[in-house]
């Protein structure tokens, strides 16, 4: 029986469009509270340094494993001070945060002060919405702060725009309006309310954490090196280097998934047994932040564990999610057995309104002449890097 281990690759790339909750909800419902409403109860609050070093504190730990500046309206609420990524309960329950940010919420919906939404609704049933939104504080540029300042706060409008109202209170408690841009974020502290669309995928760095034996930037395997191989050959991703902003600067980082599919350890007695494959899909998120724009993010993340010469061609797309309906792109890569070639068929799916950077098949012959060098694929480059272990 003749042992043929098939590796197919493939690579989608998407900068995840920010949640919808201006207006009525996907299932058709009213929305109990806009990104607009939040943005307004907080700044017409006296806020405190505690609360500042509370949201200071959330953004920088979601920094750090791998997410977007950002503080979920789940964790305000039930993990006060907790990044994405952290493990909830690592900020100590008492004393931590005396007087939490969520209490800001507590007593503006208490107090029956909002005028929005249906009649009849009680503060429990506000503040639990809230929790569930899906919202967040996104704080761009948080490590500029001089941990006195406090924010201007404003909203995503979820349009093509630059520039947004934004309030803070001043120094005589009363609230100030501004317009805000880019610019002014990065000379003053700014919270934008926005939506989480990153929260509930686990990010390269956080796998680095989880999976200290990896290589260096990680390493996902998808196959396995032959008995009877001496060396084995592993295509990996070295660099991604995105070179534009996808969305409104609102709406903040760009997530991109990398996903791999794989047919391990494939046994073929006979060209029918060819056929009997169940391709499987492995993906991670790397973040790229607004400021990263042009610069090299170094991933060193295995694609294809055994890059063997039955492989001769991997599929590639990149997109940039803009939602819509589910579709897919069907594609084939090629692999070698007996002497033959046969297309694999794959199915990479995306959504009908998303942008499509690039999108074909890579052979052999491509990858491993441009071993450590940059490709352009629209307004992503790559390197590719084949190394022998």
């Amino acid at each position: 029986m003749k042992k043929s281990v098939l590796s197919i690759c493939l690579i989608a790339a998407v900068s995840c469009e920010k949640v919808d909750i201006t207006g009525n909800s996907r299932d058709g419902s009213i929305e109990l509270v806009t990104m607009e409403d939040i943005a307004k109860v907080l700044s017409s609050a006296t806020l405190e340094p505690c609360h500042f070093r509370e949201v200071h504190d959330a953004v920088t730990s979601s920094s750090e494993c791998g997410y977007d500046e950002e503080y979920t309206m789940y964790n305000l609420f039930r993990n006060p001070g907790c990044g994405v990524g952290e493990e909830p309960g690592s900020k100590a329950p008492d004393g931590e945060y005396a007087n939490p940010l969520r209490r800001v919420f507590e007593e503006y919906y208490s107090s029956g002060a909002t005028k929005s939404g249906p009649s009849g609704i009680a503060a429990e049933e506000y503040l639990d919405y809230i929790e569930n939104s899906g919202l967040q504080i996104y704080w761009p540029f948080s490590s500029f702060w001089d941990g006195e300042t406090a924010p201007v706060i404003t909203f995503d409008p979820r349009a093509d725009v630059s520039v947004n109202t934004g309030w803070y209170m001043d120094g005589e408690g009363v609230v100030r309006t501004v317009m805000v841009t880019e610019e002014l974020a990065r000379e003053r502290p700014v919270w934008v309310i926005n939506g989480n669309d990153d929260a509930s995928y686990v990010s390269l760095e956080r796998m680095r954490r989880e999976n200290p034996e990896w290589m260096q930037g990680g390493a996902l395997v998808v196959g396995t090196k032959a008995a009877d191989s001496p060396t084995c050959r592993t295509l990996v991703l070295k660099e991604f280097t995105m070179n534009r902003n996808y969305d409104s600067w609102f709406a903040g980082a760009s997530e991109f998934f990398v996903k791999m599919g794989s047919v391990e350890n494939f046994f073929a007695s006979t060209e029918a047994e060819m056929y009997l494959y169940d391709p499987t899909i492995t993906d991670f998120m790397v973040v790229v932040k607004r400021d990263q724009v042009g610069i090299p993010q170094t991933l060193n993340t295995v694609l294809v564990s055994e890059w063997t010469q039955d492989l001769q061609s991997c599929a590639l797309m990149i997109i940039e999610d803009d939602g819509g309906t589910q579709t897919s792109w069907n594609c084939t890569a090629v692999v070698k057995y007996n002497s033959k070639s046969y297309g694999v068929e794959l199915k990479i799916p995306y959504n009908s309104r998303d942008d499509i950077v690039w999108r074909g098949s890579l052979n052999r012959k491509y990858i491993e002449a441009t071993d450590n060098v940059t490709g352009h694929f629209g307004d992503v480059d790559i390197v590719f890097n084949i190394l022998e272990i």
